[in-house]
């Protein structure tokens, strides 16, 4: 497709494109983006280039709202089978016990980086070796990251360290 045609079309229809994508998905954007590469890679242009493009992106704002509910369904599940992320010592006293809702939310207030090397090593049941390869950092750093989320966690929570326990799965 001749990349000035493709311009063209772009200016003229990818505001109404995203206008109507939204009607039916959260991902306007990455549904008319999605539907202009694939007309880039058609091998002749379609007859009516504009229809073309208003009924891809309405498939692909049907399957992306599709993926979307699949999605939160299949969060709401994990979520209700999930034993949590912390459990207290036995040997904490009902005025000292971990609020559970407060501990599960404290990881997602780390650091993108920290939040990863917890889940993956306690979690994922990764080595900080294995975490280095695939974070691209090296061991140490992986291990020094773990300890200090750990570290950040407690101070946060207000717990000594025998207080909070990881569940391993």
């Amino acid at each position: 497709m001749d990349s000035n045609l493709l311009g063209r079309l772009v200016d003229r229809h990818a505001a109404a494109l995203e206008l109507y994508a939204r009607q039916r998905c959260k991902t306007p954007e990455d549904v008319v983006q999605e539907a202009f590469v694939k007309l880039a890679a058609q091998p002749t242009v379609p007859e009516n280039p504009a229809a073309w493009l208003f009924r891809v992106v309405r498939n692909g704002a049907l399957n992306a709202a599709h993926a979307a509910r699949r999605r939160r369904r299949h969060e709401t599940e994990a979520a209700a089978e999930s034993t949590g992320w912390f459990q207290a010592e036995q040997s904490v006293t009902k005025t000292n016990a971990l609020d559970p809702e407060t501990a599960a939310a404290e990881p997602r207030s780390l650091p993108l980086e920290q939040r990863e090397v917890i889940v993956a090593h306690i979690w994922g049941g990764l080595s900080f070796q294995e975490i280095a390869v695939v974070s691209g950092c090296s061991a140490s750093t992986a291990h020094r990251l773990y300890c200090a989320s750990l570290s950040l966690m407690r101070e946060r929570l207000g717990v000594t360290c025998h207080k909070l326990r990881p569940i391993q799965n």
